[in-house]
């Protein structure tokens, strides 16, 4: 069992920058494969990254390479996105959620509650 709470969200300016952070608890967190969801309002939840267990092998999709950055501390048992140059359209619910699996095809059975990032123009 992990337990998964996100923090870090809030109301930035376009071209600004957050860090959300998603801590983790449950003995299984340093073997499970990390991952960054977003869900805006009318839309489905889309995948934004993935880290591997290690840290080692990370994934983004097309529409935040460059600007999104996942990392994790296995030490605290935390999972970071830092997100930059944000813009109006990164706007969503943010979530974390663990699993395994590499890149894309990962497949993840815990998630955390979200933290709502709201981005003015």
């Amino acid at each position: 069992q992990v337990l998964l709470v996100e923090s870090g969200g809030g109301l930035v300016q376009a071209g600004g920058s957050l860090r959300l952070s998603c801590a983790a608890s449950g003995r299984t967190f340093r073997s499970n494969a990390m991952g960054w969801f977003r869900q805006a309002p009318g839309k489905e939840r889309e995948l934004v990254g993935v880290i591997s267990w290690s840290g080692g092998s990370t994934y983004y999709a097309d529409s935040v390479k460059g600007r999104f950055t996942i990392s994790r501390d296995n030490a605290k048992n935390t999972v970071y996105l830092q997100i930059d140059s944000l813009k109006p359209e990164d706007t969503a619910v943010y979530f974390c959620a663990a699993g395994y699996g590499l890149g894309p095809h990962a497949k993840f059975d815990y998630w955390g509650q979200g933290t709502q990032v709201t981005v003015s123009s």
